[in-house]
């Protein structure tokens, strides 16, 4: 199919601000929705093994709500519709469908459960796959199907075992095949217990209805383009392509038939696609200030990130320490639409520290207190304490302005 010609022009700042209505970060956010609105909203919320202030999932929605209690994040993604209201009958109600499973998306993601479906593609990728890092050992998929049918969700430990001695890659019999079934989609992830997946047989776990691989890959593939432009507003095939990992080609065949319309935007160089919705009004409201989740959707493109807010991002974690350049774990700053710094925060007892403060000049300073003292506070931390900071003279002035801002 013939992509039409552009109909559109966005400026670069028109672009910016799309991209933060589309990703929660201008306007009022619904509340009443909740941390689950988030995740309907992003389509997918990526998960990490890394915990500083808190993991990433729980960062997610906190840098568009707040600060939402964590424990009601965790129960938001896991925990099932109660039926405590109801009223009592002599028949027990059934159980109530989950709201979200865990899969490959952008990395590991936390996804909204109705989306099921439209990972049929993938599933039967992995199934047709010829080569693993793990080998299969005789018997075990089939051992692991039968203990899950028999005794309900478990734990790779609870099926025998994750790792066969100390070295996290050295995975056993056990984790090998209900790794293997989870992504053939014979098993689901329910829930992370002690950061450890429960895992369950999918046709207990996901909604009867949902529970198909009936679409074709174009339709998967169409779905999940549509998504990926409504979650960013604007973007490149590029940007949209990496949103759930999907190859350039596959988004190349499906694009012109997403529903997503063609724009130009101003400095980019490349066509870029965008939510038609997010055309129909000029993005306005509130700016959210925040502390962000190395991990989150609104920067977890590097070149992207570069191209909207002129900001260079990198997750130095895995960067031996004497070559990092901003911190272990360097949160950009949100503020007024723009990121203006960065904090490689840590806590030591009730006290966050920002081990590493890097500030965009002089007028990012309250911006970053703030930012610094609603992450205190959402923590449970009562002060905080600046160690290093990338422009000395700005060290008082940001010391001040933390001692102004507490309550």
């Amino acid at each position: 199919m013939t992509t039409p010609r552009p109909t559109t022009e966005l400026t670069a700042d028109e672009a910016r601000r799309i991209a933060l209505r589309a990703q929660g970060f201008l306007g009022t956010p619904d509340r009443r929705s909740g941390v689950r609105g988030i995740l309907r909203h992003l389509g997918a919320v990526q998960l990490d093994t890394i915990s500083v202030l808190a993991r990433s999932h729980e960062l997610i929605p906190y840098a568009r709500l707040g600060a939402v209690g964590r424990k009601t994040v965790e129960n938001a993604y896991w925990t099932t519709p109660s039926t405590a209201s109801q009223a009592p009958t002599d028949t027990p109600a059934p159980p109530a469908p989950p709201h979200a499973f865990e899969y490959w998306s952008h990395a590991a993601c936390i996804l909204p459960i109705e989306e099921w479906p439209h990972f049929a593609f993938r599933r039967r990728a992995y199934r047709n796959r010829p080569h693993w890092n793990h080998e299969l050992p005789d018997g075990a998929y089939t051992q692991v199907i039968k203990q899950l049918h028999a005794e309900g969700p478990l734990t790779a430990t609870e099926l025998g075992g994750a790792k066969r001695t100390s070295e996290w890659w050295d995975w056993s019999g056990a984790k090998v095949a209900v790794e293997r079934a989870l992504m053939y989609g014979e098993v689901v992830c329910v829930e992370r217990r002690g950061w450890k997946r429960v895992y369950d047989l999918a046709e207990r776990a996901i909604p009867e209805t949902l529970l198909h691989d009936e679409l074709d890959d174009a339709e998967c593939l169409r779905r999940l383009v549509r998504l990926a432009g409504q979650s960013l507003g604007v973007g490149t095939r590029a940007d949209i392509a990496d949103y759930h990992r999907l190859k350039g080609e596959q988004v190349a065949a499906v694009i012109a038939d997403s529903g997503l319309v063609p724009v130009t935007v101003e400095g980019w160089g490349k066509p870029a696609w965008a939510d038609p919705t997010a055309l129909e009004t000029p993005p306005r409201g509130r700016h959210r200030t925040t502390l962000l989740s190395p991990f989150d959707s609104l920067i977890w493109e590097r070149a992207r990130t570069e191209r909207i807010f002129g900001f260079t991002h990198r997750l130095e974690a895995y960067v031996p320490k004497q070559k990092r350049v901003y911190g272990y774990f360097a949160m950009p700053v949100l503020a007024g639409g723009r990121l203006v710094g960065r904090v490689d925060p840590a806590r030591e007892g009730r006290t966050l520290v920002a081990k590493q403060v890097t500030l965009d000049g002089p007028k990012a300073v309250p911006a970053v207190a703030q930012a610094l003292l609603e992450a205190a506070t959402w923590v449970d931390c009562t002060d905080v304490r600046v160690k290093r900071i990338d422009a000395p003279d700005l060290r008082e002035p940001l010391v001040k302005e933390l001692s102004r801002r507490v309550p």
